[in-house]
């Protein structure tokens, strides 16, 4: 059997690089075009580029030959050939082809990993199972980001801190009255509050008692195919006033960074809708983009090891039960990916 210390390291390590078994943000779609481009993300590297139809493909960043980087390489439409030794590796990760020595055994061998990919609302989803055998789940995400009443902006940022620590700043509902204390946003409300959590299909609502659009006010946690976020802000009187929604993501690209993915969105049609999107880019973006420099100073110049000299208070309920919904899952994922080791070892033996 396995020791189960050895399972609380595999589940800390899963839990602080990337959760397995769902879909994630990797990069902007505008970031891809037929040129293959080299990414890290949940701590593994990975070549994404377009096909001739447009299409999005990826898989691991290596070539089975000789281990060189395949986004050095050309792109043949379905494959990349290696810059290396010419190498031709289609998006499933197979051999397509071995130009110095055709009768090679490699060719139409799955030798590399590939990732189901999805392009979604501006930016490329990818699957990242525990496994290669892993069944991938249906896509699904927040509805906002695709319902054609709703329009929305993709913001996005690399952050030098740990995932999770840009999950606990959304979970933590109290930090938009002081940290974003002057923003468009969030400079009214109270300074005070009670938190309380229930339970939704997906996941967890987080609210404040008895204080609704006014300032960052509730955030929705939701785990489907995907790991999302989902709250709602206020507009100052003297940008238009009501509510827009954001949906968020947070990808890890190892245990020291993260990017995060911000879909800004509001329900608006017709006219509103135009008017919408021209105050948004000639306006709020600029301000937007300030309320994420200041999270993102805060979380970059977090003590060491923060998490681990915490001392918490009630505010805090909703990040503490997340943090342990995560490391839970982590858990489960651990000994799954111990439970298909020992078996294999004991087939093969």
């Amino acid at each position: 059997m396995v020791q189960e210390t050895n399972l609380e390291a595999a589940a800390a390590d899963i839990v602080e690089k990337g959760l397995r078994n769902f879909w994630y943000p990797v990069t902007p779609g505008y970031t891809v075009s037929s040129k293959p481009i080299g990414v890290t993300r949940l701590g593994e590297e990975i070549v994404i580029w377009r096909d001739a139809s447009g299409t999005v493909r990826a898989m691991e960043d290596r070539c089975p030959h000789r281990g060189a980087r395949l986004s050095l390489g050309w792109n043949l439409n379905d494959r990349i050939a290696c810059w290396y030794h010419g190498v031709e590796v289609n998006g499933d990760g197979v051999v397509a082809n071995v130009p110095a020595m055709p009768s090679s055994t490699l060719k139409g061998k799955k030798c590399i990993r590939s990732y189901p990919a999805k392009e979604v609302g501006g930016a490329v989803f990818l699957w990242f199972g525990d496994s290669t055998e892993s069944p991938v789940k249906p896509f699904h995400i927040p509805e906002e980001m695709t319902g054609e009443e709703f329009s929305g902006f993709l913001c996005m940022q690399n952050w030098e801190c740990n995932h999770r620590y840009a999950i606990d700043n959304v979970m933590d509902l109290m930090h938009g009255r002081y940290l974003h204390a002057t923003s468009h946003s969030m400079a009214e409300g109270d300074t005070q509050a009670q938190m309380a959590i229930r339970p939704t299909e997906t996941g967890l609502m987080f609210e404040k008692v008895g204080q609704r659009g006014v300032n960052f006010d509730w955030v929705e946690f939701g785990e489907t195919s995907t790991l999302w976020m989902r709250l709602a802000v206020p507009y100052q009187k003297k940008y238009g006033g009501g509510e827009f929604l954001i949906i968020g993501f947070v990808t890890p690209v190892d245990e020291h960074r993260c990017q995060v993915y911000f879909w800004r969105i509001k329900k608006a049609s017709g006219l509103d809708r135009n008017i919408w999107r021209f105050l948004y880019r000639n306006r709020l973006e600029g301000l937007h983009w300030s309320v994420l420099e200041q999270d993102r100073l805060v979380l970059e110049t977090m003590v060491k090891n923060a998490r681990a000299k915490e001392s918490l208070y009630q505010h805090d309920i909703g990040l503490v039960r997340v943090r342990r919904h995560m490391e839970q899952l982590a858990a489960n994922q651990a000994k799954d990916i111990a439970r298909r080791k020992e078996l294999s070892m004991t087939v093969s033996a």
